[in-house]
């Protein structure tokens, strides 16, 4: 039998906007749950998410069971950082895709989770069970992955109201001259290559903030510590590129791409902190770095400046609530 939820409106409104408020998800993915009939209105099946909702009227939504279908081979294994009946936090491995898609081919998180037989929340459809938030293929490191729908719905309100969050680490150049650097900017498809984003007064607002950490022993790049303040493709590389710098191994919005050569992107979510769905404790994770990023780092940085700047209260105290 499927999870199902039921919900009372309280107002005349669209039944998307009210669905995706109730069960913290986007209005697109609501209307997949109406595309797979796991919506009613007063036990009446809808085929519409631009229907509007009377008062007192209720919704049930009846969240489908991730279906068992053959996985791609998985040749790839993920670091397991915590995990118990609600959540699992992992340290995803760069060159991994999240969730399939029509132009992957090769397996994906979501297989890896398929393929170790992880219970998942399906709040988001098939292709994404589980996924709370991403990470682009190329960048490593902390993710939540939900594994019922409750901690799913608790999860995803919190990366609205900016409970959950996380400290990236990247190597960038040339260096960023100020401590602390505060980007407020739009971001929206580019007009001139969809593969990218771009700033646009016409695009959802974003936030980032930058905070310098460390020079390489040349001068020429920079070890920054990043925090998110809204959670847009690409924030991170297309906040930097706005002001000229660029993440060593990102041929996407690279400056001069040849300039330093990098197995991967250098970009890694270094922590992540949320309250825990079923007990409401604050939790943080850290993700170590991985042998490419290391090696990069011990290459070109002076290693105990590295592991002074590294040390996670040293990274927290360096945002404050005040920006």
């Amino acid at each position: 039998m499927n999870n199902v939820k039921s919900y009372v409106c309280s107002e005349a409104e669209r039944l998307d906007t009210f669905l995706a408020q109730e069960i913290g998800q986007t209005r697109s993915q609501v209307a997949q749950l109406i595309k797979q009939d796991c919506v009613y209105i007063d036990d009446k099946k809808v085929t519409r998410p631009g229907i509007k909702l009377k008062p007192e009227q209720t919704v049930r939504v009846e969240f489908p069971f991730a279906k068992k279908e053959p996985a791609l081979k998985v040749d790839f294994d993920v670091e397991v950082l915590y995990e118990d009946d609600d959540i699992l936090v992992i340290n995803k491995p760069s060159g991994v895709t999240v969730h399939p898609a029509p132009s992957v081919k090769e397996a994906t998180l979501v297989d890896w989770l398929k393929h170790k037989g992880i219970r998942l929340s399906t709040i988001s459809g098939e292709e994404r069970h589980g996924i709370v938030h991403r990470l682009d293929k190329g960048t490593s490191g902390t993710m939540v992955i939900a594994k019922n729908n409750e901690a799913h719905e608790f999860l995803s309100l919190q990366l609205q109201d900016k409970s959950m969050g996380r400290y990236y680490i990247a190597v960038v150049s040339p260096p960023i001259k100020d401590d602390i650097t505060i980007v407020e900017k739009n971001i929206g498809r580019s007009a001139s290559n969809r593969l990218k984003m771009a700033c646009t007064p016409t695009g959802k607002y974003a936030k980032t903030m930058f905070k310098t950490l460390a020079l390489s022993n040349d001068e020429h790049n920079q070890l920054v510590a990043c925090k998110l303040f809204t959670g847009r493709t690409h924030q991170i590389r297309v906040h930097l590129e706005s002001f000229n710098r660029h993440i060593i191994g990102d041929h996407i919005y690279a400056i001069s791409p040849k300039e330093e050569k990098s197995e991967r992107i250098l970009l890694h979510a270094y922590m992540i902190y949320f309250i825990h769905p079923s007990t409401k404790e604050k939790l943080s994770f850290v993700a170590k770095l991985d042998d490419d990023m290391n090696s990069y780092i011990a290459n070109k940085f002076n290693t105990e400046q590295i592991n002074e700047v590294m040390d996670t209260d040293y990274i927290k105290h360096s945002f404050t609530t005040d920006n």
